[in-house]
């Protein structure tokens, strides 16, 4: 029980409250010295101010953001291949349209420079399709990554 002091002064306890203040004040100052001697524990395993907890995080949010990137990279490969055949199939288009006007106005053919040209274009683009076709596949090809890196470039 406690008694109350008419002067203003603490309020005494009865003895086992005291106790028990007593145990509680070495337990907070026991706990204080484990979390110092914890914090430079710590400090020491890793110096810099780096926490493992927050590097782990930035590691995963870093392969999340990766996994997005390789989506929209495969996304942009597939506009990019399309945006290719296209422009092939206009280009045959027009190559013909030009063949055509040139054999009927009586002017020369094009030249074999001109075929060669064409032909080089050709393997060009047979080239890029067949090095982007894995990696707009299921992208379970190894050197997927560097395939979508470098063509988009």
């Amino acid at each position: 029980m406690m008694a109350a002091d008419l002067r203003g002064r603490r309020p005494r306890h009865h003895s086992a409250v005291n106790e028990v203040l007593s145990t509680l004040g070495s337990a907070s100052s026991a706990l204080a010295d484990v979390q110092r001697r914890l914090d430079l524990e710590f400090r020491a395993s890793y110096p810099d101010h780096a926490n493992p907890v927050k590097l782990v995080a930035r590691v995963n949010r870093i392969q999340e953001e990766v996994a997005a990137l390789k989506g929209l990279c495969r996304d942009l490969l597939a506009q990019k291949q399309e945006l290719i055949d296209k422009m092939r199939t206009s280009l045959a288009a027009q190559r013909g349209a030009v063949q055509r006007l040139l054999a009927s106005s009586g002017l020369p053919l094009m030249s074999d420079a001109d075929d060669a040209a064409y032909a080089n274009l050709n393997q060009i683009i047979d080239e890029w399709t067949a090095q982007v076709g894995p990696a707009t596949g299921d992208g379970k090809d190894e050197d997927t990554n560097q395939i979508l890196f470098s063509a988009i470039i």
